[in-house]
This record gives C-alpha cells, structure tokens and sequence, in this order.
C-alpha cells in the first residue's frame, strides 16, 4: 500500500490519529507536572527542569528511531503502543513510588525521558510512512511536513485544554492518564488495522494488534480500580484512618481521625490537629483585636477555626472570611462543623470564595472606613501561587482595607525551623508600611512558630489581651509578654522584601528545614 498515494480519506485519517496521540503526549506530560506539583510542591525550578528534560527527549527520540526509519510502519505501532502503556501508567507509578519508596523523583526523570523519546520518534517515522513510495520535491516535502506539524501541534492544543478542563477536575490524575492512554492505544490500533495491515506482515499485525489488546487491558483495569489503588495507597501516607478525602480543583484535602485527634492535611501538609490547635489560632486571632473591633477580615482560615474565636469575643458583629477553595468551605460546613462550632454558619459571618489578592483590590463587602482588624491565615508560601500572598504588594492591599488603627496579625511559619522564610515575612510586611512586632510560640503538632502583629506607621504595637476576653485555653497576657523575646539562635535577621517580581520567600522555603 502507497501511502503517499492513497486517497484523501487515508490521509486524513492518519493525520486524525497524529493529531490524538500528539494530544495524548501532552496529557501525559502535564499528568506528571500535576503530580509532581501535588507531591513535591512544584515550583519554576521544577517544572522547568521537567519541561527541558522533555524538550530534550523528544530530540533524542527523533535521533534513536534513525535507525528504524527502514521498518516505520511496524516501529511506529511499537511506539504508539509503548507510549500508550507506558504514559498510561505514569500517573499511578509517581504516586504510589512516593507513596511506598518515599522518593518519586526518579520515577518523574525517567517517566519524562521515555514519554518525551517515544513523541519525538513519532514524527520521523510518520514522515517516513507518509513520503513512501514517492520521490518528492522540496515543495511536496515542505507540504507534507507542514501537515503533519499542524496536526501535532492541534492535538498539543486539545490536549492542553482537556488536562485542566475535563480529564483532571472529572478523573483525577490516576484514572485520568490511564483514560489517555487508552485513546492513544485505540488510535494505534486503528492505524494498523485500517492503514498499516498491507505494509506490515500478517504474523506482525497479530502480534501488533495482541499486545495493543493486552495493554488497553491492563490500563482499563487500572481505570477501574483507579480508586482502590489511590486510597490503598494514600492511606499509606497517613498514620491514621483517612475519614475524609477530596482533590479540588487547587489541592488534595484529607481529613484524618484518631480518637479525638482530627488533622487536616492540603496537599500533605498538616494544617491544625485538634490536640494543639487552640495554640494556633488563640494566638493568631486575640492579639489582633482591641476595645473597639467591630470587624474583623479574615483572609484564608477556611476551616472556620479563626472564625470561631472571633464569635467568642463580645462586641465583633461583622467577619468576612475570604477562601480561595470552596471545597474547604464545604468541609468546615459538614466534617469540621463540630470542631469550628458551625462557625461559618453564624449570620455574622459572610464567606466570599475567591483569591484573595485578586479579592484585596476591589474588597467587597467591606465596613465603611474599613475593618477594625485583619487575620492572615494562610498557607506557607511554599509554591508561586502562595508566594504572592506573602509579598510587598499584597500587604500594601491589605493596608488598603484596614481603618487607620486596625491591627493586622499573620500566621509566618516557624522561626525556628524556616528562620529566613520568618524573617523574610516580617521585612515584607515592614516594607508595605507596617511597623511589626514578632511573637512565636510553641505548638506541640508544629513546633515552634511564629507570628507578626501589625500596625500602619512607625510605631510597632505591644501585643495585648483585648477587653473581656473570653476564658481561653492557652492565650494570656503573661503568655504573649514572653512570646516577643527570642533568642540569639532565632533572632532578627536582615532580609530584603519578598515581592512579587522577586519572591524571594518561596526560595527560602524551598531551600530546606533545618
């Protein structure tokens, strides 16, 4: 069979399925991104390593299939094939290597090399496949490539917008990557069923078309008991039972329960244990309050736990609470309700779910004159995206929702554990106009860990037990006099701002604990 000279609707078709398995390359690779970005944080770093090494494959790829050009059609059935099971099966071999070695690094290299080599083979070969039989000129040659380019670069479109849009948000990243390798291995199959059956031999088109049957087997198992194999393995990370579990479309939420002891975890960092809690957020949220705090912005806390002191102190009739996830909303509304005491239930309490510096620059509803004071409960600023809720301009915003006294506290992680990040925060803060007084204190789940308490000007406030203060069960005044003094080995350290043309502050995050 010429396939050069077959007809129109040949062609067609094995541009169509060009156009699926480039679709299906890309799947695969942001598969693995998605993953890794889940289990390690990501990060510029990584994902441009990630990308480099795949830009690198698939020149490699292209270069080892040379030899193989005389055989295209029964090596690009090969190709496909591997890439389909392979790919396939990427997702679940990352997540249970971290879960069961403990290290998917080399899981993520290798998944990458072999992903990006079998691509770049394809186009050689099917360049191969469409010139055979004819002697083209320049001309022809340059049509022929600028087809087959435009039909890989469409399928890298399709599959760049079904990652994020449909396969991740209804599949997960397991279940989702299997699905694609199904695709790509259904369009080999129509390949050599319906293009290749006349330029390979009987005995290679059964073998073909046997391991192609094999492997879609294999993944469709693997879509199947998708579910099994990822609580299976997810319960593996987690010293006790897992009673909750929900991947958003930002991060993975667990809930897990141990006689009293609840935890939250997003994306497998501990967020609050109920043994110690009350440490965190008693320090977090009193210090910002004063005589007069009528309103109160809390700027992520979306499990409720801030909220519900804030119901506590008498006086505060106005909270908005900004969360980015309204799947955390959801689980402070049914799982954690007890331990937040239904506190995002209150009327006093208004949710808005959006991004919070996206929020911060158009801030409504908002009390006129501003809030009284503002609680800053995020996560640690480990990722880009948190990063930017950790600069000098997003502190500046802050600053532009505050009444001319409010007080301003936020959670900075451990001074102890992540000196610079902490000190960092607190020059950061400082360069937006706030004058700051750090505290810390020690939470048995977290260590020691720090916060900073803020005001507009130049005079740093004196942190202060507000005015009939509820009965509390770490916080006093004695408690937060000590929590200012620290010792050499923690003590200030110059930083320059974080901002976000620079994010220094994800840098000293991802530098290491010590």
């Amino acid at each position: 069979m010429d396939l050069a000279r077959s007809t129109p609707r040949w062609r067609a078709l094995l541009l169509a399925a060009v156009t699926a398995c480039a679709a299906c390359g890309i799947v695969y690779e942001l598969a693995l991104i998605t993953l890794s970005t889940s289990i390690h944080g990501g990060g510029i770093v990584a994902t441009s390593l990630i990308v480099a090494g795949y830009v690198a494959a698939l020149g490699a790829g292209a270069l080892l299939v040379k030899p193989l050009l005389g055989r295209a059609a029964i090596t690009f059935i090969a190709v496909e094939t591997l890439l389909g099971i392979f790919g396939g099966l990427s997702a679940a071999a990352l997540y249970m290597a971290f879960a069961f070695v403990g290290g998917s690094l080399w899981v993520l290299a290798v998944g990458t090399a072999l992903i990006g080599a079998l691509v770049g083979a394809e186009v050689p070969l099917l360049m191969t496949l469409l010139q055979r039989g004819r002697k083209a000129g320049a001309a022809d040659a340059g049509r022929v490539l600028a087809n087959l380019n435009a039909a890989d670069y469409l399928g890298a479109l399709i599959g760049g917008l079904l990652w994020p849009f449909l396969l991740l948000p209804q599949l997960g990243m397991i279940r989702g990557a299997a699905a694609t390798g199904i695709i790509n291995l259904t369009a080999a199959a129509v390949v050599s069923v319906f293009l290749l059956r006349r330029v390979v031999s009987r005995g290679e088109l059964i073998a073909a078309l046997g391991v192609l049957a094999t492997s879609l087997g294999v993944l469709t198992a693997l879509l199947i008991s998708a579910d099994d194999i990822e609580t299976t393995t997810r319960q593996t990370l987690y010293a006790d039972p897992i009673v909750a579990f929900q991947r958003s479309a930002y991060q993975e939420i667990v809930v897990t329960r141990r006689d009293n002891d609840t935890r939250l975890y997003l994306d497998g960092a501990l967020q609050f244990s109920t043994r110690d809690e009350f440490r965190y957020t008693e320090s977090l949220v009193y210090p910002a309050l004063g005589a007069d705090t009528r309103s109160v912005l809390i700027l992520g806390g979306g499990d409720g736990l801030a909220a519900r002191e804030l119901l506590r102190q008498p006086g505060i009739d106005t909270i908005v609470q900004v969360e980015l996830d309204p799947a955390v909303i959801d689980l402070a509304r049914t799982t954690l309700r007890d331990i937040n005491k239904g506190s995002l239930q209150d009327r006093r309490v208004h949710v808005v779910v959006d991004d919070a510096l996206t929020w911060l620059r158009n801030p409504q509803p908002m009390p006129a004159g501003g809030f009284d004071a503002v609680i800053v409960d995020l996560p640690d600023p480990d990722t880009p995206a948190l990063g930017r809720l950790y600069s000098t301009e997003f502190y500046a915003l802050v600053s532009r929702a505050m009444a001319p006294q409010a007080l301003l506290t936020v959670q900075t992680g451990s001074p102890f554990s992540t000196l610079n990040a902490f000190w960092r925060n607190i020059s950061t803060i400082e360069s937006a106009g706030f004058a700051v007084t750090p505290y810390h204190v020690h939470v048995p789940t977290f260590g020691d860990w720090g916060f900073a308490l803020a005001r507009l000007g130049s005079t740093p406030p004196k942190p202060a037990m507000p005015p009939d203060t509820p009965q509390l069960r770490f916080l006093d005044q004695r408690v937060l006099d000590a929590a200012t003094v620290f010792s050499d080995d923690i003590g200030r350290r110059p930083m320059e701002p974080s901002t976000l043309a620079n994010p220094r502050i994800v840098e000293d995050m991802r530098s290491g604990y010590r």
